[in-house]
């Protein structure tokens, strides 16, 4: 085990959790293999949204709709959040939990490409949360950046790819190398975009937290 993975342990042997019907269905998620976020990934998330207090979030990757129900927990009631899924087994599943924990109407689940929903979004969000596929986080950037709001904040999560971010492309195995390109254009891209303040943070598996200047 290493140091980092020791850390992280002990954080999580502080976390009190989100709720019984949140951490149910975070542990069957994890259980069958489903990608959630980590706990630690989690717990940064839900500070984040309780100190932006943020109208509208969106959020493109929903799973089974953990992340979008541990943001909610810490959402203002009036508080609005639209997420997006395209993988159909998933989508039943995030509803029928989204029902399960009373937030059908505070969150919009959003069915189908993430790509072609995000160009047809109207408004702005004060936070997005990007978990989707990790390949597509460049190529969504200009859609996202559009909706994102003078002082709103853009988290991408598992930026760093379990280290793999850090090995040259010929380390990488060859099936994972365009994912690994795009993710190092994708962050090099948040730091130079003039208008964004970018840092990248070993939370997880790495996020990033990127402010769009203005008011």
């Amino acid at each position: 085990m290493t140091d980092r993975d020791r850390i992280a342990d002990y954080i999580n042997s502080l976390d009190t959790g989100h709720g019984v019907l949140c951490d149910r269905i975070a542990r069957e998620a994890r259980e069958k293999g489903v990608p959630v976020i980590r706990r630690e990934t989690a717990a940064f998330l839900e500070t984040l949204v309780a100190a932006l207090r943020p109208r509208q979030i969106l959020e493109i990757g929903t799973a089974v709709g953990y992340s979008a129900l541990v943001m909610a927990g810490a959402m203002d009631e009036s508080g609005h959040i639209t997420t997006i899924e395209n993988y159909e087994p998933r989508i039943r599943q995030a509803r029928e939990n989204l029902a399960r924990a009373g937030e059908t109407e505070r969150i919009t689940l959003l069915e189908g490409d993430a790509g072609r929903i995000l160009e047809e979004l109207e408004g702005e969000y004060q936070l997005i949360f990007l978990d989707g596929a990790k390949g597509q986080y460049i190529h969504w950037l200009p859609s996202l950046l559009k909706l994102l709001a003078p002082g709103g904040v853009l988290v991408s999560d598992n930026v760093l790819q379990e280290g793999d971010i850090l090995e040259s492309r010929f380390a990488v195995e060859r099936r994972n190398r365009t994912i690994h390109a795009r993710m190092r254009d994708y962050l090099f891209t948040l730091k130079h975009t003039p208008g964004l303040v970018t840092s990248i943070l070993p939370v997880g598996d790495g996020v990033t937290v990127s402010v769009r200047k203005g008011t």
